[in-house]
């Protein structure tokens, strides 16, 4: 027999996705934001940070880069509490998720700050800059439209991710879905929304950084 879709079954839970929704939407922005000061800071101690400083930075980089992101949750949320820190889900979940999304932020600030010629902190400085205002203006600033491509994609990325933290009961938007689903038994059709939803959400996100750098850097970055 074929399968008859219900769609119109979603439809008293429209509520409890759009809550998720906009829980999803907060801990993504949460967790961008940490992530972008995780990444500046990182990449200032690889870029001009003293050998342990910059050795400390790296095994940061290489372990979030190279565990997954799944296992990194579970490790704060389930595993550190046997040292006595014990976060709440929610803060796991943002923590997990801006440590995994920093570390591949060092690395995106990291090549902006190279792509830049060190000739022109030297001019910024023969101009009377402040070293504080070198780093911002000269040099931070250029880098910033280098890569701001990657930075966006980073940002979609930890968007998508938000995902893993329902495992640790954090209700987002697919936690929402599972919970759904396991009260109408309709999986096709909850998996399907929650997709649109995340596609859409994404495409609009992209519209936005869109919108941002022509607004920053002019209509190629330039």
């Amino acid at each position: 027999m074929a399968y008859q879709f219900q769609f119109e079954a979603l439809a008293p839970y429209a509520g409890q996705l759009a809550e998720g929704l906009l829980h999803t939407l907060g801990y993504a922005a949460s967790s961008i934001v940490l992530g972008m000061a995780i990444g500046v800071a990182g990449s200032l101690a690889l870029v001009y940070g003293n050998k342990p400083l910059r050795g400390v930075t790296r095994v940061y980089v290489e372990f979030f880069r190279n565990t997954p992101a799944l296992v990194q949750l579970f490790l704060i949320y389930f595993g550190l509490p046997n040292l006595g820190i014990r976060l709440e889900a929610p803060v796991a979940g943002v923590v997990s998720l801006a440590l995994y999304c920093g570390a591949y932020m060092v690395e995106v600030f990291r090549s902006g700050l190279m792509s830049v010629p060190r000739g022109l902190s030297e001019a910024g400085a023969a101009l009377g800059l402040r070293p504080r205002q070198v780093l911002v203006h000269v040099l931070f600033v250029p880098a910033l439209r280098n890569v701001f491509p990657s930075l966006a994609s980073q940002m979609v990325l930890t968007l998508i991710g938000t995902s893993l933290i329902s495992q640790i009961g954090v209700e987002d938007i697919f936690h929402a879905g599972s919970f759904i689903d396991s009260r109408t038994f309709r999986s096709f059709e909850v998996y399907v929304v929650i997709c649109a939803m995340y596609f859409v959400t994404v495409q609009a996100l992209r519209v936005l950084l869109g919108f941002v750098q022509r607004r920053l850097f002019g209509k190629e970055g330039n």
